[in-house]
């Protein structure tokens, strides 16, 4: 069974939803505030998080940003009875794989919350554990990423993107072929995804000139290494 942290302070949607979320064999832990979903959270291994904007103590947004921290790359999805655009910015930016308005029929969350768990880690390719990329070293095993005497710590999903950039490198790879294999889905929150780790890939590989990834907007990305 796959496992929810559910964050709604809505006591009578909130045990609706629950009750609707085991009905379709998942794990549902249920918090009523964001304070209450951190300590969960931060106790509990976890699947995905279906997480409620306004709530009171915390709110939604800094929910995600205090899961984050602690681990990357926990898929997650935001609830919420606004509709400004505003809001559904700042929760794209934060990484979130959804965005739901209020009201919305629970079968449609069960959906898009299985489509997520079905693209997350699709590609795990068979590759030497340390790769040279330039003046870095690739620490496939350790998800590190060396300069000099400098270490970058990886997620397992930036480790997973490096290696198939590294197997696509100086060569276009297709935008929608990227979006397909790494992240299993090439719709707009994976594509919103995608565009936040590539940004950070930028930042790590910054200090070896020779290594660049170029974007061709609505095309592609090449990994270059001169």
């Amino acid at each position: 069974m796959k496992s929810i942290l559910l964050a709604e302070d809505d006591f009578d949607f909130g045990s609706i939803l629950k009750q609707y979320l085991e009905l379709h064999e998942y794990n549902v832990s249920w918090a009523k505030d964001g304070k209450e979903a951190l300590e969960i959270f931060d106790k509990t291994h976890f699947d995905i998080c279906v997480l409620d904007v306004m709530m009171p103590k915390m709110d939604g947004f800094t929910l995600a940003e205090n899961i984050i921290e602690i681990n990357p790359e926990i898929p997650f999805v935001f609830l919420t009875a606004k509709k400004m655009k505003e809001d559904k910015i700042r929760g794209l930016k934060l990484g979130a794989d959804d965005y739901i308005v209020k009201p919305f029929e629970a079968d449609i969350l069960v959906l898009r919350l299985q489509n997520i768990l079905k693209r997350t880690n699709t590609y795990k390719p068979k590759v030497k554990e340390i790769i040279t990329i330039g003046k870095y070293k690739f620490d496939v095993t350790n998800h590190q990423l060396n300069f000099k005497k400098e270490t970058q710590r990886l997620t397992e999903k930036e480790t997973i993107l490096i290696q198939y950039l590294w197997n696509h490198k100086n060569s276009m790879v297709k935008r929608e072929e990227l979006l397909t294999d790494v992240w299993g889905n090439d719709d707009f929150f994976s594509g919103r995804s995608m565009d936040v780790f590539i940004s950070r890939l930028r930042k790590y590989f910054k200090q070896d000139q020779n290594i660049t990834l170029e974007s061709v907007r609505g095309v592609g990305l090449t990994f270059r290494i001169e």
